[in-house]
């Protein structure tokens, strides 16, 4: 019987997936090559007036004013209604500028570890779909850019969410790792435990966002819950050390590039999320604040608590600065929603964030787009929604910031 009749037939149903899998591969990248040509590369659209670099900075406008009439400084470009407005890029670059130019206020402008100040991991963790672990993770790094900081993601999930955000299919751009040796240009490049593995450096890349690098994710990455069984039974040892000590190995081999670190890991409990726990500095609990969400979270909970508690036997340490709830989709006028917000605040107290994150059709708009609502234009969906997700957004991640200022022994 051929393949095709196979496939109508319902018979065959690898055949059948398989012929899912292609067709919808190559739609996606043709909407990719609609959303992003002509090289079908994502690159950073919006633009940023004066007032956002008044909100960005804490410069007054007069000083940008000044900067823009003397020639000094990035130099703005004139907007059709003649407003002048700035490319990402020249953020950057003003950040530096202005820093030279007012010492005293360097390190708020350019807010770079300093010496002393440990690199702060950040895991966003939970293992139910759908509580927002990509989206808050995605967001966060992204302000923490805008805010002058040097952000590295690594998508620890198989589905490659994170990755495909930052404008990159997984399945086409990235190698299949289908030959035992045969790099996958992601992070299990760098933890995998045979002669294969190369340095985590080699991994990441840059983004089309300046300030964040990337180290990717696709569905090789589950070959490191294949692999680790037979590592252990094998007894199998290296200088990254045990599965759990992997993650953190890596990323302290490129520690001195970056501020911040954040971690999307997958909705399992399995090696990989183990790791990310071990490697993480801090912990947020992603919990959605409905009946069967929080139930969920609760198992979630118990099985870290177990499984940590066995790996403490054997001398590992799960330590972090801060573990932290965070109330993720959250619809302000849901009354079954509220109870259950309100239970987790009465159990947890200061232990669940006071920021929430709204449920909005502003999100739901920019993830069609790849986007996050940082990178929304106005226009892009409705104005007061934008405004309203963004403020959200923008509480949920300063309150996350301040927490890691408080490491560091900064002022909040």
């Amino acid at each position: 019987m051929a393949v095709t009749e196979q496939i109508s037939g319902g018979r065959n149903t690898t055949a059948k997936i398989e012929n899912f899998t292609h067709r919808l591969s190559d739609r996606l990248q043709t909407m990719r090559e609609m959303t992003y040509p002509p090289e079908a590369r994502k690159v950073f659209g919006r633009t940023f007036s004066t007032t956002d670099l008044v909100r960005l900075l804490g410069v007054p406008e007069s000083t940008l004013r000044t900067l823009t009439l003397e020639g000094r400084g990035p130099q703005p470009h004139r907007a059709d209604n003649n407003r002048r407005i700035y490319s990402v890029d020249q953020v950057w670059e003003l950040r530096s500028f202005l820093a030279d130019l007012r010492p005293d206020d360097a390190l708020r402008l350019v807010p770079h570890r300093r010496p002393g100040e440990k690199l702060q991991v950040i895991a966003a963790a939970n293992f139910k779909g759908g509580s927002s672990k990509t989206t808050t993770s995605v967001h966060l790094a992204h302000y923490l850019a805008l805010q002058g900081y040097r952000v590295l993601c690594v998508d620890l999930d198989p589905q490659a969410s994170m990755t495909t955000t930052f404008g990159i299919q997984p399945d086409r751009d990235l190698r299949s790792g289908e030959g035992e040796d045969e790099r996958t240009d992601t992070t299990y490049d760098a933890l995998r435990y045979d002669n294969y593995r190369i340095p985590f450096a080699e991994v990441i890349r840059e983004t089309y966002f300046p300030g964040i690098h990337l180290a990717c994710g696709n569905l090789r990455l589950m070959d490191f819950e294949y692999d680790t069984p037979t590592a252990l039974a094998e007894r199998r040892t290296d200088e990254l050390g045990l599965f759990f000590q992997r993650l953190d190995a890596v990323i302290r081999s490129v520690e001195d590039y970056y501020d911040i670190v954040v971690l999307d890991t997958p909705p399992s409990l399995g090696y990989t999320t183990m790791a990310a726990l071990y490697a993480a500095t801090g912990l947020i609990i992603t919990v959605h604040p409905a009946m069967l969400d929080v139930s969920s979270c609760s198992q979630f909970l118990k099985m870290i608590a177990d499984v940590t508690h066995t790996l403490s036997d054997g001398g590992a340490v799960f330590e972090h600065d801060f573990t932290k709830f965070l109330l993720t989709r959250v619809n302000p006028n849901d009354g079954p929603q509220k109870i259950m917000s309100g239970t987790m605040r009465d159990l947890f107290g200061t232990d669940v964030l006071v920021a929430e994150a709204i449920e909005s059709t502003a999100i739901a708009s920019a993830g069609v787009a790849k986007k996050s609502l940082y990178e929304i234009e106005p226009g892009e969906v409705g104005r007061e929604t934008l405004k309203r997700a963004l403020e959200s957004a923008d509480r949920v991640n300063a309150e996350i910031l301040d927490l890691i200022k408080k490491v560091w022994g900064r002022e909040v």
